[in-house]
Formats: C-alpha cells, structure tokens, sequence
C-alpha cells in the first residue's frame, strides 16, 4: 500500500492504492486517522463513475470527527483499466469493496452507497453480511434493475415527443449514435440527474477532468440509465433486503432517478429503515443540496455511532 498526504481545508487527506488481484484500487481518506469514530465510506455510482464528486462531502471529516473514505472501483479513475469485460460484474466490486476493508483495516464504518454504490452496499451486505457496519446511508439507489428501467421509461415520456422517439428508436435499433438520442439523453440526465458541465462557480471537484469507465458502465448495466441489458440487468435484491437488520437510511430526491416507488420499494422492506425525501433535488442529493445532506448525514451518523475502538487506514 502506497500513500501520500496532502492538505485540504485544514483537513488531512491521505491516498494510496492497494493491490487487488493483478490490479490496483486507489483510496482516499480525509480527517483525522486516529478518530474515535467510525469511518464514513463512500461507494460511487456507475458502474464506472469515481470518486470525484463525493469529496463536496469532504467537510463531514472536521464537523463529525471522523475519517472520510472514498476510493475510485475497479475499471475507472485512478483504478482504470479495460480490456476485460468480463470483471465486470458485482462480484468482482464486492471483492474489491471486501479487499479494500481488510487492507485499510477499517473496524466499524458507516457504509454510504449512491446509485450503483447503493446496489453495490446491498450485494456487500447481504452476500458477506453486516458485521462491522454500524449503518447504511442508501443515497438514490435502487433494489431492482427491472423495476429501475420501468420507471426512468415512465419518467422519460414526460420529454418532447421528438426525444421520447429518439430514445425509442435507438433502443429498438440498438443504433445509439444518433445525434437525436443523444440531445433526449442529455436532456433526460440534466432533469433527473446532473448537469454535464458545472460552471466555475461550482467545486473543484465536480470540474475536474477524470476517466470514466465506460466498458465497465455498458458491460454491467447497459447503454443509458433506462435500459439495463448487461451483466446487472436481472439484479434484484428486494426480497433479501429482510436480512439487512440495522440502520438503514434511505435519501431521495424528488426530481431524482430513484422515484419515489424505487425509493419506497426499498425503504418498505429494511427492517430498520428509514426515508428521507429531499425536495428540488436530482440524482446527486448531496451536491444539489449539500447543506441539508451533510446535516442529514452528521446527525445520522451521530445517532448510530458506537463507543467500540474503531482501526484507522495508514
């Protein structure tokens, strides 16, 4: 394990890789190492999005005294490679998230997914359980594939008629080249999403340059966000989110991706869950209102911290 530190708004933040296999995942901690509290770690969406945007939650490390985690997955970031489609599957990034736990040495954290990292959190849990994990935070996310293709196909019908048959041309073609679905697409991700570009008055970090994984996005889930055709497209977790007994919370937006059935769908069946609905914001809560996610966030966190010594990265 490599690492090196920097400084970041009075705040210190530590990076590194370890080795997964043959290959390498690049972490990021920010806060103090030797905090008494659990950890917040941060699965990204995608499948091959990366770390980038989660540090405008950076901030939680000096307001909670915590340590803030956050690592780019296999096949994006600064743990891109390709070449190999078939890692692409949950198992491998529940090896990885399994992996990076262990070689971290991180004791008890809370475990916050968004979007693919949701569906990753879930898999995690519910296939090599939740010793360790003091909470979840499942942050517009899904349990069912098929049910999430449903609803963005209902949403979608709310745009011009002209990009309603663009997306439908190009999902009955297989054709996604045209100029014609890629306005309805981008139209579609700016109202229930993100905006493609931030301006300067935005963070750094939503600005910057960075390497997508787009193998690994097409080969696990499929072209867009309304057609999951890949290696994920019959993920469906509902019915054992049963076993996932301890403190679940739920965050959607109300223009968001995850619609309110999604969200519902999932919140109904957490033996301890519980929802919160954010108003006027997209897929990326915690950048449209960032202010009420990280309250949100801290008070959680706070509720559901344990006294337990708690292991620290480097």
């Amino acid at each position: 394990m490599t690492n090196a530190r920097i400084s970041n708004r009075d705040v210190s933040v530590t990076d590194g890789r370890v080795p997964f296999g043959p290959y390498e995942t690049y972490w990021r901690a920010v806060g103090d190492p030797d905090a008494d509290k659990p950890a917040l770690l941060l699965l990204h969406g995608g499948p091959g999005s990366t770390h980038n945007y989660f540090e405008v939650l950076d901030r939680l490390a000096a307001e909670t005294g915590r340590l803030v985690v956050s690592y780019d997955q296999l096949g994006c970031g600064r743990s891109y490679m390709d070449g190999h489609p078939e890692l692409w599957r949950a198992e491998t990034w529940v090896d990885e998230l399994e992996n990076l736990l262990d070689a971290l040495g991180l004791g008890h954290v809370h475990l916050l997914g968004q979007s693919w990292g949701g569906m990753l959190a879930i898999t995690y849990l519910a296939e090599r359980g939740t010793e360790g994990v003091n909470s979840v935070i499942l942050s517009s996310t899904l349990s069912d594939s098929q049910l999430w293709g449903k609803e963005q196909h209902r949403m979608a019908r709310q745009l011009p008629l002209d990009e309603w048959e663009a997306l439908m041309r190009a999902e009955e073609t297989g054709d996604y080249s045209c100029p014609a679905y890629q306005q309805a697409i981008d139209h579609y991700m700016v109202l229930h999403c993100a905006d493609p570009h931030y301006d300067e008055s935005a963070p750094e970090c939503l600005r910057r340059a960075k390497v997508t994984g787009g193998e690994s996005y097409v080969t696990a889930w499929g072209p867009n966000e309304l057609t999951p055709t890949g290696t994920l497209a019959q993920w469906n977790y509902t019915d054992r989110l049963c076993e996932l007994d301890l403190p679940a919370l739920v965050i959607s937006g109300t223009d968001d991706l995850c619609t309110p059935l999604v969200a519902k769908t999932i919140c109904d069946r957490l033996p301890q869950g519980r929802w919160e609905l954010m108003d006027g914001c997209r897929h990326m809560c915690f950048v449209d209102d960032n202010e009420r996610y990280c309250r949100l966030l801290a008070d959680w966190m706070d509720e559901h911290d344990r006294t337990q010594a708690c292991k620290k990265p480097c």
